[in-house]
């Protein structure tokens, strides 16, 4: 293999193929040291700052080392723009005979089974959702893949895909009429013939813990696993090591069974019948919550009057249904599978009940149409140690947010990657941006406590005088949903009384991409969110000048798992703050600022309004772990410097002006 570092020259194949292409110290390095762990088999843990370059870091390596790489990220969208942008641009450029493919997971993909059956039932509930399947069904005739991101006609969240799309549960497999049209096989085929794979920590998990066709048959194969946005993993693993039963489970199953009685069992109205208790016994156990979506744990739970009583009508109602069912399941496959998925939803339902282990942490989540009843592990490390340990190959882990200054034991201990021999490697390499000249931090003073019943009204003091020096061109990221509501509609009643005409935009007004797009195209906007915009998120350019940031983003102590993982840290001896919440905590934080600068060209200004960050002593380890902005503690100094930028002007397209995958 050769030398990253040559063909990252000035005079390489890169610089030659790619418009504006410059490599970057911290880039070449990190070229070389992924080089040797695909080389060596090793596991590498590496962070890389903003504007590292670590894509093409990662991918030239892997490109160049020939064998089988699975490269998988955290989100669907940085999929896409990895198999549909970065690979083929650095795969010509290297002029490399390697073959790529792009998996996801099955719930991506049209199921012709199940859109056939659906659109043949015609059972709607509005005419939108008709008409995107009728859009869905035309899409269908003319996609190679079948996946529904080419599919633009239909909003990603369309009521509709659930009729389109198949589930682990209701897929009929090799017994499937329309198997030789599936897409989800159709895609798996390619992955297999793949020298490079790009998938999801979601479909990674998925299919490795739950045996599904797919990742299990691929990760034998594969010399090498890449993890991109790696700093999601350990969260991610959590949801996919547990278990879980949701009432919107069960009511797919009852409907998906009702589909079946009228094709393959019209006669057993028992069955029908049993579907609508079914139903019933699900809506009922959600109504057990009361109106607000929540997160509880089982004692929790079991403290509402109506809970234990739900659950058990839930639990003999599904009983009853698979009995029913049991009757007629010779009659069709898609009988057959339904009894299938009910008798494992039952056996789940009864594990979460009569927890075989206390290694388990049992809670409830509680959205606006359904109820979750989730059994999750205390901790991943060993089950993922396992899967690192289970065959002779590299593993490369990276992000721009993995460590505590420069220390990775926080994440290598929830990974179980510490208990490793030989012990992984590490590497951190700074942003190469300037930070002294292109940005700063403030931090203001006389801010009340966090805690304070007001403090969303001194935020939204503190934000409004730095929004209109930085004339818009602001995200106002808060920590919960009820103190983003709370900061918008100030800034609403500000922007009216002060005849501000700046476009304020709240989450939730449309989905994420719309959102961005949105604030992207105005120039000029103000974007309150929450934890959904902390990270992947990428607005280059003029159009994002300042970040204000309500909290250090702490996750709620009553939450269920964190309380949880926090009494068995005290009965071990261990400070749960110091060794769980605080490392955590300045990952969020580092993810939070880094929306800021994006580019050689940017500049702009951090707000930090939490007084924790100034006044308590674990507030320097974040201090010191945000990139080397200047500092101020003066309003006037920070509303100087974005009064001193560029007047805001039409914001440039998505990714225009800056170097391929950084």
């Amino acid at each position: 293999m050769s030398d990253p570092a040559s063909l990252f020259a000035p005079d390489g194949p890169l610089a030659r193929a790619i418009p504006a292409f410059r490599a970057r110290p911290q880039q070449i390095e990190m070229a070389q040291r992924i080089s040797e762990a695909l080389r060596e088999n090793r596991v590498l843990v590496a962070e890389a700052g903003t504007g590292t370059g670590k894509t093409f870091a990662y991918l030239v390596p892997a490109l160049m080392a020939g064998g089988k790489v699975i490269i998988s990220t955290g989100t669907k969208t940085l999929q896409d723009q990895l198999f549909n942008r970065d690979l083929p641009t650095v795969r010509a450029a290297l002029k490399v005979p390697v073959s790529i493919a792009l998996l996801k997971g099955r719930a991506n993909y049209v199921c012709p089974y199940h859109l056939e059956r659906n659109a043949r039932d015609g059972r709607f509930q509005s005419p939108q959702e008709a008409a995107d399947l009728r859009a869905i069904v035309r899409f269908a005739k003319t996609t190679h893949t079948g996946d529904k991101a080419e599919c633009s006609d239909v909003r990603e969240d369309s009521p509709a895909w659930l009729s389109a799309t198949s589930t682990r549960d209701n897929c009929l497999g090799q017994e499937c009429p329309n198997v030789k049209e599936c897409f989800v096989l159709a895609a798996r085929r390619a992955a297999m013939e793949a020298d490079v794979v790009v998938v999801n920590h979601h479909l990674f998990f998925a299919d490795v813990m739950l045996r599904d066709e797919g990742m299990g048959e691929l990760l034998p194969a594969c010399n090498a696993v890449i993890f991109d946005e790696a700093h999601q993993l350990p969260e991610t693993a959590s949801l996919f090591f547990g278990e879980s039963v949701s009432t919107a489970q069960v009511l797919e199953l009852a409907r998906d069974t009702r589909s079946e009685t009228l094709a393959a069992a019209r006669d057993c109205r028992d069955l029908i019948d049993a579907t609508r208790a079914l139903e019933k016994a699900a809506r009922d156990l959600r109504l057990a919550f009361g109106a607000e979506p929540a997160r509880l744990s089982a004692a929790q739970a079991a403290a509402l009057p109506a809970f234990d009583k739900g659950v058990a009508d839930f639990a003999d109602e599904l009983a009853r249904f698979g009995e029913i069912l049991g009757t007629q399941a010779e009659r069709s496959e898609g009988l057959a599978n339904c009894l299938r998925r009910a008798g494992e939803i039952a056996e789940r339902l009864t594990k979460w009940r009569t927890p075989e282990s206390n290694e388990l942490i049992r809670w409830v989540e509680v959205f606006t149409q359904s109820a979750t009843l989730n059994s999750t592990p205390l901790h991943v490390s060993n089950v993922f140690r396992r899967q690192v340990e289970s065959h002779p190959r590299a593993w490369i882990f990276t992000s721009a947010t993995l460590a505590v200054g420069q220390d990775f034991g926080h994440y290598c201990g929830e990974l179980g990657l510490s208990f490793l021999a030989p012990a992984p490697l590490t590497a951190v390499w700074g942003s190469p941006f300037d930070y002294g000249e292109q940005a700063v931090l403030y931090a203001p003073q006389n801010m009340p406590d966090p805690n304070h019943p007001d403090y969303a009204e001194a935020v939204a003091r503190v934000a409004l005088p730095l929004i209109r020096a930085a004339r818009g061109r602001t995200f106002v990221l808060c920590t919960s949903l009820r103190a983003m509501r709370r900061v918008h509609g100030l800034l609403a009643e500000a922007f009216a009384a002060g005849g501000d005409t700046l476009p304020l935009l709240l989450q939730g007004e449309g989905s994420r991409s719309e959102l961005l797009d949105r604030f992207r195209r105005l120039g000029n906007a103000v974007l309150v969110a929450s934890q959904s915009f902390w990270e992947g998120v990428d607005v280059p350019g003029d159009a994002l000048s300042l970040v204000v940031i309500d909290k250090l983003p702490f996750a709620p102590p009553d939450d269920p798992v964190l309380a949880a993982r926090i009494e068995h840290l005290q009965k071990s001896g261990k400070s749960p703050f110091m060794h769980y919440q605080l490392p955590r905590t300045v990952i969020n934080m580092k993810q939070g600022a880094g929306r800021l600068i994006r580019s050689e060209g940017d500049r702009g200004l951090l707000c930090i309004c939490d007084p924790r960050m100034i006044d308590k002593p674990y507030g320097k380890v974040v201090w010191r772990s945000l990139p080397p902005m200047r500092r101020t503690r003066v309003e006037a100094e920070a509303v100087a410097f974005l009064e001193a930028l560029p007047p805001p002007f039409a914001a440039p397209g998505e990714g225009e002006g800056r170097q391929t995958g950084t």
